[in-house]
């Protein structure tokens, strides 16, 4: 099977969208540990880049697209289009990371 093209836009310049399979969305839903925490107050203070955060964004992030693809994949796509990526924090003073990637799995030619 071809690699899976992944595009935020709603169609594939030049190419013809022969089906539309459906929503296909995938999740990561992760923790923030409380020491990380306390040290990235201080490093907002001081103006630095909270490089934990972003380590775990970006986790979290790759985690949810691998599921999306996955589920497009097993589906028999070799596209998602319309992708569309949110993240939101939850939990007691917001110690829980939520990210989810959606978009349309379709078969192009």
């Amino acid at each position: 099977m071809q690699d899976l093209l992944c595009t935020t836009t709603s169609n594939i310049e030049g190419r013809k969208i022969s089906r539309y399979l459906g929503v296909v969305s995938g999740h990561a839903i992760l923790g923030m540990n409380a020491v990380r925490d306390m040290f990235a107050n201080v490093r907002d203070m001081t103006g630095g880049h909270v490089k934990s955060y972003e380590k775990e964004l970006v986790k979290a992030r790759d985690v949810a697209t691998d599921m999306m693809e996955n589920y497009a994949k097993a589906m028999g796509a070799n596209a998602v289009i319309g992708i569309d990526m949110d993240f939101e924090t939850m939990g007691k003073e917001n110690g829980i990371l939520m990210v989810v990637v959606s978009g349309t799995a379709i078969i192009y030619q």
